[in-house]
C-alpha cells in the first residue's frame, strides 16, 4: 500500500501549532499538585493526574446513598475576566456544588473540575484551580482531579468556562426530604457572603448603565468590586455539625430563583413559608442594585438571595439551639420566618 504523499514546501505541523500546548498542560498539572493534596481524605485512593480517580466510601456508613451534583459559575466569569480577578471563582465553583447536595444531608465526598479555553495561560488556570482547592478545603471535600480543555477558537483570547462536579454520601435513613416539614416549624436564614453565583446577567447590565468606579470604596474598606466577587459561602462544616445534634428537616441553598423559587423545592405541599423580611438587614450591595436597577421587590427575591444563602428549617423547639449553634461555629444566622398551613395554591413563600 501506498504511503500518503507530503504536500511540497510545507512545513510539518503539530499540535501546538494548531493552538494546543501540552507542556503548559503538563505544567499546571505540576503546579496544581500541591493545593489539590492539601484537601485529601482517608478515602481517596488514588491523587491528580491519572486517567479517574478513586475513593472508597467510608465504612463508618452502614446504608450509604451517593448524592452528586453539577453546577458552573454562571456569568460572573465575564466580571472576573474584566477584573483580572481568578482567585476566588474557584470557590464559587465549589460552593455552588457542595451547597446543593449538602440540603439532601449529604456529606460531601470528592470534586472534579473542568477548565476550558481557547489558549491555556497557566497562571491565570493555576490561580482558577487553586481557589477551587481552597473552596474543597472548606467543605472538607476531596479534589481528586478534572479537565483542563485547550480549544482554540472556541473561546475568546483571555476567557475560559468553569463547571464543577461534586459527589457526597448520606446514610440512606438520613436523608433530608423535607417530607417532616409541617406547621409551626421555624425558618433559619444563614447570612449570604453577597451575591454568590447568580444573577450575574442582570448584575453586568446595572453596571453596563451606570457610571461607577468599582474600585472605589463603597461598604466599609470594600470596594463594589471586591463586593460584586465576593466568593459563594461555603456552609457545609457548620451544618452537618448541626445534623449531629438535632432534627434538621429540611434545607434550601438560595441559588438562581432567589427565595421565591427555592424554598418551595423543600415544602410539603400543604404549607407555605412566610418570611419576614425586617428579620434580616439586607446588605448594602442588594440596595444598591434594586436602586440602580429600579428592581422590583418580588423581582429581587427571585432573582438575587438578598442577603440570605442558605434556609434552615427546624421544629420550634429546636430553633433556639440550632441558632446558637450556628453563631458559635461562625455564620451570621437569624430566624426569619415560620412555617403555615398552605390555602389552595397559594404561593410557597411569601416575604
Amino acid at each position: 500500500m501506498s504511503q500518503p504523499s507530503t504536500p511540497k514546501n510545507k512545513a510539518s505541523l503539530s499540535y501546538r501549532d494548531a493552538g494546543v500546548d501540552i507542556v503548559a498542560g503538563d505544567l499546571l498539572v505540576e503546579n496544581i499538585k500541591p493545593y489539590a493534596k492539601r484537601t485529601m481524605r482517608p478515602e481517596v485512593i488514588s491523587g491528580i493526574g491519572g486517567f479517574g480517580g478513586l475513593v472508597e466510601i467510608s465504612k463508618k456508613y452502614r446504608n450509604p446513598v451517593l448524592v452528586s451534583g453539577t453546577d458552573g459559575v454562571g456569568t460572573k466569569l465575564k466580571l472576573a475576566f474584566a477584573l483580572n480577578r481568578h482567585d476566588t471563582v474557584g470557590i464559587d465553583l465549589v460552593g455552588m456544588s457542595v451547597n446543593d447536595i449538602l440540603v439532601q444531608g449529604a456529606e460531601p465526598l470528592f470534586f472534579l473540575d473542568y477548565f476550558a479555553c481557547g489558549k491555556l495561560n497557566v497562571d491565570v488556570a493555576t490561580e482558577v484551580i487553586k481557589g477551587i482547592a481552597a473552596g474543597c478545603e472548606q467543605a472538607g471535600c476531596a479534589l481528586i482531579g478534572g479537565e483542563t480543555a485547550e480549544m482554540p477558537d472556541m473561546y475568546p483570547l483571555g476567557e475560559y468556562d468553569l463547571a464543577g462536579f461534586a459527589v457526597g454520601v448520606v446514610e440512606k435513613e438520613n436523608i433530608i426530604t423535607g417530607a417532616e416539614i409541617c406547621t409551626g416549624d421555624v425558618v433559619l436564614g444563614l447570612a449570604s457572603s453577597g451575591v454568590h453565583s447568580n444573577g450575574f446577567s442582570l448584575v453586568r447590565k446595572i453596571i453596563s448603565r451606570v457610571t461607577v468606579d468599582l474600585h472605589a470604596k463603597f461598604d466599609g474598606d470594600k470596594s463594589l468590586a471586591d463586593c460584586l466577587m465576593a466568593p459563594t459561602r461555603i456552609y457545609v462544616k457548620p451544618l452537618l455539625a448541626l445534623m449531629k445534634i438535632l432534627t434538621v428537616k429540611g434545607m434550601a441553598h438560595i441559588t438562581g430563583g432567589g427565595l421565591l423559587e427555592n424554598v418551595p423545592r423543600v415544602l410539603p405541599h400543604n404549607v407555605k413559608a412566610v418570611l419576614d423580611k425586617k428579620s434580616w438587614q439586607m446588605p448594602k450591595l442588594f440596595a444598591w442594585l434594586q436602586a440602580q436597577g429600579n428592581i422590583e421587590a418580588q423581582e429581587m427575591a427571585r432573582t438575587f438571595n438578598c442577603g440570605i444563602g442558605m434556609v434552615v428549617i427546624v421544629s420550634a423547639q429546636d430553633a433556639h439551639a440550632a441558632l446558637r449553634h450556628l453563631i458559635q461555629a461562625g455564620e451570621t444566622a437569624w430566624v426569619i420566618g415560620s412555617i403555615q398551613a398552605r390555602v389552595g395554591e397559594e404561593a410557597q413563600t411569601q416575604v
